[in-house]
Parts: structure tokens; sequence; C-alpha cells
């Protein structure tokens, strides 16, 4: 048996890159969002999933943190975004944090789910999922 990587033939003319994924789940944190009277009155709870696809990060890591994306910084922007006042619409909620992960350019693309925990007494969770690309990629 070999232990050598395995060759993986790549199409001509397409540009492969390795990606990491930083991964945040089931982030549980209180929000005001919402277009009901209720919902602009007291902020409720909101669970909140993110994916973001990075570039693989350059060589050596020497076991640094500033040589990754860091999920705690992606959360206490997240909070900063919550502490700045109501919103309306989760689908603004995830626009505002999509963007906010793809300021770090190492960040090539953000999925952000956000959901409703107690909306709809006869469902777990309502809300929306996002995915956001950068441009160049």
């Amino acid at each position: 048996m070999s232990t050598s990587p395995k060759q993986v033939s790549r199409r001509e003319g397409v540009e492969a890159r390795d990606t990491w994924r930083v991964i945040i789940r089931n982030l549980v944190l209180p929000a005001r969002v919402g277009v009901y009277r209720h919902e602009q009155l007291a902020p409720q709870q909101v669970r909140i999933n993110i994916e973001l696809t990075t570039e693989d990060p350059p060589r050596p890591l020497n076991d640094e943190i500033r040589n990754v994306v860091s999920y705690e910084e992606v959360v206490l922007s997240v909070k900063e975004v919550l502490v700045r006042g109501h919103i309306n619409l989760v689908e603004t909620l995830a626009e505002a944090i999509a963007d906010l992960c793809l300021s770090d350019t190492r960040v090539v693309g953000a999925r952000v789910g956000i959901e409703k925990l107690h909306a709809i007494p006869e469902a777990e969770s309502v809300g929306v999922e996002i995915e956001r690309f950068r441009s160049n990629h």
C-alpha cells in the first residue's frame, strides 16, 4: 500500500483551490428582530448558524490564531451587530452577518442561517438561510 498522497487529475483551464470551513453552529442569542409590535418591544431568542469558506491559510500555520479566521472574532462581531438596534427582517440580519464575515479578505463564501425560536408556536423554529460569495470567486 502506498503512503504517498493520491494524485487528483484536474481539468485543463480549471484552477483548483484548497479551502477550509469555519463553522459556528447553534449560536443562540437575544435579538431585536421582527416586524410585529411585540417583536419590537423586547428581544427574542434567535439561533444563528454560520459556515464560512476560507482560502487555505498560508503555511506554516505555526499554531498561531492570527493565521486563521477566528470563530471567536466572528461571534463577537455578530454580537456587535445585534446590539446596534432593532432589525425588521431576519433576511436583513443574515445579510448584515454575511457582509461582516466577507469583510475578512480570507473569507470567500458565507452561509448564514437565522431562526426565530418562538415565532410560530407549532414550529420548533422559522427563519432563513442565505449564501454569499466574494465577487472574484
